[in-house]
């Protein structure tokens, strides 16, 4: 898969790049979120077990805030997110203040 994502890039005329790229995505977009599924089943058996999130990010090799990410099913960059509430903690509950 990483020689065609190398070749796709190698593809010196834009606009012949560009749909060779749709074409790649169309074919393998859905198998991309499938994986991130299989990743995120994992991640949530883990953490029913009480796996803790250190533990997790290393059996995966990902960050602990990444394995968070995850569990919460955040997915690409962090300007998607929800941005958490005044008051909130970082689990996302009220605060005790």
């Amino acid at each position: 898969m990483f020689d065609a994502l190398e070749s796709l890039k190698a593809i010196e005329d834009e606009a012949d790049r560009a749909r060779e790229i749709s074409v790649f995505l169309r074919q393998y977009g859905p198998k991309v979120k499938e994986l991130s599924h299989l990743r995120r089943d994992f991640v949530l058996d883990q953490r029913e077990q009480m796996v803790s999130i250190r533990k997790i990010a290393a059996k995966i090799g990902v960050s602990p805030s990444t394995v968070q990410d995850i569990e919460r099913g955040y997915s690409g960059s962090g300007k998607t997110r929800p941005r958490k509430e005044q008051g909130e903690d970082a689990d996302g509950g009220a605060s005790a203040d």
